[in-house]
């Protein structure tokens, strides 16, 4: 059997150092905020090259929050991938705000800048591209567009921990960029966790009075604020799978290296990498117009699959209000109903992949006999 993703194999590589993390928080008496809170913020600050990290309860409250600290309320509009989770279009609904989608480009499933323009209305606020997958979007035009336009600009960088733009990892290309640590993400809390980084003071203290109750003093709260905090036993586990986090990327793109190599005339699609991009392989997708059938022949041949994301959100009961059609996003659709997550993580080994590949081309070959 080959999982998608073994959670439980990165505690056993760094059992010592993780046990030890614990172990100095449980006995230090001290559960919310303090010193290892600002010492993991510091560090990935560090790391994504940004003046300011501030950290948050969870991936969706990074984006919630962000968007606050660039004045998004209700009658506002955000520019946002049709293509997305929809934790993307949740944070600004929960703004009061109006989620605009617009469809991906179709080589790379990232927001297509070319198609941004024409959605700007006089209330568009916030331009909020996704690094699906792990692969960044197309920033610079994104941000000429933005500035043409007097916009700011969020990144959703939920699985592109360590990711690269033109040779510069994310962290500060917007005005922000909001992270999730959920602990399958390639920088993963053992539980919930998210941050912000920012080059931008204002925002970054505006972040940091929003997360505690509105409160920069004990008592005193200035504005209606949320409870939002990183805790210091996630902080203290992210410490040290930080200092792992390029290597484990790296492998990861191994394994993606391998299938890229072989799974040529599978009849399958494979991802698309563009020059500029140096993606982190958060996710392996590949696209098949027998996508339910495949997965199905890899779950026989002991090869587990997942689908990144069957239904888009703007076909979600969720936003029923919206009364988005099928067929009014139709290249989102069409890469719903077709992509496949092939198991990808740190600990994956060749012999894996391998496995994988070969159930893939067996499925391939079944699949075209059925056809014929």
């Amino acid at each position: 059997m080959i999982p998608f993703l073994d959670l439980k194999a990165p505690y056993v590589e760094l059992k010592q150092e993780l046990d030890e993390a614990i172990a100095r928080i449980v006995s230090s008496g001290w559960f919310n905020g303090g010193g290892e809170v600002d010492q993991f913020e510091v560090e990935y600050a560090t790391y994504c090259g940004t003046n300011h990290a501030i950290g948050v309860a969870n991936g969706l409250d990074a984006l919630h929050l962000a968007l606050r600290a660039m004045d998004v309320g209700p009658g506002d509009e955000v520019i946002v991938p049709s293509n997305t989770y929809i934790a993307t279009w949740l944070a600004v609904s929960q703004c009061g705000a109006m989620p605009v989608p617009v469809e991906p480009d179709p080589l790379t499933y990232n927001i297509d800048p070319m198609l941004i323009e024409a959605a700007i209305t006089k209330r568009t606020k916030v331009i909020l591209p996704v690094h699906l997958y792990g692969q960044p979007a197309d920033l610079d035009p994104i941000m000429a567009i933005a500035r043409k336009h007097g916009l700011r600009v969020l990144e959703d960088g939920a699985q592109a921990h360590g990711a690269r733009y033109k040779g510069n990892r994310l962290g500060a290309h917007g005005d922000a960029v909001a992270w999730s640590f959920y602990p399958g993400k390639n920088l993963g809390a053992m539980g919930d966790g998210g941050a912000v980084t920012t080059n931008d003071t204002q925002i970054a203290d505006r972040l940091r009075v929003l997360r505690n109750y509105g409160s920069r003093v004990k008592y005193v709260n200035e504005i209606q604020g949320y409870n939002s905090r990183l805790d210091p036993l996630q902080a203290a586990i992210l410490r040290v799978k930080l200092s792992k986090l390029d290597e484990w990327n790296a492998r990861r793109n191994s394994i993606a290296q391998h299938y890229q190599k072989n799974l040529v005339n599978c009849d399958v699609t494979l991802p698309h990498i563009p020059d500029w991009a140096a993606p982190v392989w958060h996710l392996y997708v590949v696209r098949s117009p027998q996508r339910d059938a495949l997965q199905k022949e890899l779950a026989d041949a002991g090869v587990s699959t997942l689908i990144h994301y069957p239904i888009p959100p703007h076909l979600q009961g969720a936003y029923a209000n919206l009364n988005f059609k099928i067929g009014t996003f139709p290249i989102s659709e069409g890469m719903h109903s077709e992509v496949l997550s092939l198991p990808i993580g740190p600990n994956m080994t060749l012999q894996d992949a391998n496995t994988v590949n070969a159930a893939v081309r067996a499925a391939s070959l079944s699949l075209q006999r059925d056809r014929w």
